[in-house]
């Protein structure tokens, strides 16, 4: 009998099936590997359509909110998402490019105290004698400012700075001033005399000052046209809210509606020192994150104690005459200052608190007491 196993033959055939085999198995896995190709090409440019359309109509396709219903709302992502940022306020980023010798001590020292209550970063610059800047300071402050952590509150003695021109976003403002006169006796004296911190502060602040220029008296300041007593340098409240611009320290019209403008724009609120505790409860409505119970601790003894100690020494006011003359000199801060009165009171109005004041003359309170008085503007 034969052994046909052993056959070359058979041999033959088994190695021709065992080809075969591998062959159409080799083949059809090429053709599931096409397919599965075009499987995902074909599902991402369905992805691909979906994203256009949701880009072109502001939301996405019909049939991607179909498919996401059917499959249910909830995702990994709102499982098991990140944990929810830090909500900032509104505004977090807030200026106060304080006014010399307009209660600007004061209320730098109730956001001390309020910064540390209420946890956001208060930024008080040091520097107070440079507020004019060039354009590279500008750019450089800006930028600085903007890389502080929000909420933050920055204050220092510079003029207006219009974050936008440079493309950087910008800031809210608050500030405060006050009668121009009162403001120019108050600096007046400070720089000679100091305040009440320290019987030699002054000396610290301006020690190149001679004895001769120290003792000067006001009147004769004025009246002989000093240039201490008299333009430019009595133009010193509209440049902070003009800004930057080299006609800004000019007196004129230009400078003074351009203030104007911006304090509509820009600032949040620009209150007056004469009405202080109104400015801190505005302040406190409007800004509540930074200024909430700031009314309580202005009124509170302890702080009492150490706010006194920021009133100036040795101030008195200068002759009739002489007032006459500065009046004159200052109208057109004069008419800044009206101007910023009527808007707080107007801001007042509608929150609901009643003007303290009643006079619609718009005159220093130390003149309206002189009867038949020529302060034309």
């Amino acid at each position: 009998m034969k052994n046909y196993s052993s056959s070359p033959r058979l041999n033959n055939h088994s190695t021709d099936r065992n080809s075969r085999k591998r062959f159409w198995s080799s083949a059809l896995g090429l053709r599931f590997s096409l397919r599965d190709y075009g499987f995902c090409m074909a599902t991402l440019l369905l992805f691909c359509l979906g994203s256009l359309f949701y880009q072109l109509n502001g939301g996405p396709p019909k049939v991607l909110l179909e498919i996401r219903q059917y499959l249910g709302e909830s995702t990994f992502v709102d499982d098991h998402g990140p944990p929810t940022p830090r909500e900032l306020p509104f505004p977090s980023q807030v200026i106060y490019n304080r006014v010399g010798k307009c209660g600007s001590r004061t209320v730098v020292l109730l956001l001390r105290i309020l910064a540390e209550k209420h946890q956001f970063n208060l930024v008080s610059s040091d520097i107070h004698n440079k507020t004019r800047l060039t354009k590279h300071e500008q750019v450089d402050l800006m930028r600085n400012i903007s890389t502080i952590p929000q909420p933050f509150l920055y204050t220092r003695h510079v003029h207006f700075l219009n974050f936008t021109r440079f493309r950087i976003e910008q800031p809210v403002y608050i500030n405060i001033i006050r009668d121009p006169i009162n403001r120019f006796l108050s600096n007046y004296f400070f720089r000679r005399f100091g305040d009440w911190r320290g019987e030699q502060n002054h000396l610290v602040r301006t020690p190149q000052m001679k004895d001769d220029e120290r003792y000067l008296d006001i009147n004769v300041c004025i009246m002989e046209n000093y240039p201490e007593c008299s333009n430019p340098r009595l133009f010193y409240i509209v440049p902070y809210f003009c800004g930057q611009h080299p006609q800004c320290r000019e007196p004129g019209v230009w400078a003074v509606e351009r203030a104007k403008q911006n304090v509509i724009e820009n600032f949040l609120l620009v209150g007056i020192l004469e009405e202080l505790e109104d400015v801190l409860l505005l302040l406190e409505r409007l800004l509540p994150h930074y200024f909430s119970d700031v009314l309580s601790i202005y009124k509170s003894p302890a702080f009492w104690k150490m706010g006194n100690l920021t009133g100036t020494v040795k101030k008195h006011v200068p002759t009739l005459e002489a007032l006459q003359v500065l009046y004159q000199r200052m109208k057109y801060e004069y008419d800044f200052y009206n101007f910023i009165r009527d808007q707080f009171h107007l801001t007042k109005k509608k929150i609901g608190l009643k003007s303290a004041s009643q006079n619609s003359n718009h005159e220093p309170d130390f003149l309206l007491k002189i009867p038949k008085l020529n302060l034309g503007v």
